[in-house]
């Protein structure tokens, strides 16, 4: 015979609910299942060695993977990187008038390691969003900016989205006609003891403007 305690903790259970939460449950939990799986599967291929299976499959693997789960491994790197880079932008504001109202560059970098200092638990975003989208627009496009693989219309559009995002659709009253991104890349100077002789003047790399479609703004469904 069930004891009270048996039946509070039979109703406070899974098998005390009924037919179609328990059907609800399950499906969540396969879902959540599959989801993980799929979601091991595809970083391990990434990350290991190429083999037939990540050679077949290298098309959806890159789908999936880039740009928010690609993996880095420079922490471990026995040449570490020895300069700051900052991205910047600015945008081109249209004035009721018609002419066009430039703003002052923008340290997004700057907005991120103020959010970060004295920060004892930073996000993701904070740390590592807009160096990763530049990290992935440098590495899909050459000196000429001009894209070197498929990825690299992505980079553009993710960065521009990022920047959008932090200046917004408007500015003053005046939407925002385009975007223009550049970084400052700044060696770090040699410690007093070391005779190595570093210039640290900045050095720019400037991108085209690019003009902002409604896909664009923040809020933005995609078609």
């Amino acid at each position: 015979m069930e004891t009270d305690d048996e039946h509070d903790e039979r109703a406070g259970s899974v098998a005390g609910l009924s037919l179609p939460a328990r059907v609800a449950v399950a499906l969540g939990v396969a879902v959540v299942t599959v989801a993980t799986a799929v979601h091991l599967a595809m970083v391990f291929l990434h990350v290991a060695p190429p083999n037939a299976i990540s050679k077949q499959h290298a098309a959806a693997i890159g789908d999936y993977i880039y740009p928010e789960f690609e993996q880095n491994w420079k922490l471990f790197a026995p040449n570490p990187l020895q300069q700051n880079i900052a991205v910047q932008a600015r945008a081109e504001l249209r004035g009721q008038d018609g002419r066009s109202v430039f703003t002052p560059w923008i340290d997004l970098s700057a907005q991120d390691g103020a959010e970060i200092h004295h920060n004892l638990f930073p996000s993701h975003t904070q740390q590592n969003e807009v160096r990763r989208a530049w990290d992935f627009y440098v590495s899909t496009h050459d000196t000429r900016e001009q894209p070197n693989g498929l990825r690299g219309n992505l980079s553009e559009q993710y960065i521009r989205r990022i920047v959008l995002l932090r200046l917004g659709s408007e500015r003053d009253g005046r939407p925002v006609d385009r975007v223009q991104v550049r970084s400052m890349t700044r060696s770090v100077a040699p410690p007093p003891w070391s005779d190595e002789k570093v210039g640290t003047k900045p050095a720019y790399r400037v991108l085209n403007w690019w003009p902002v479609t409604t896909a664009d703004l923040p809020g933005a469904k995609n078609r």
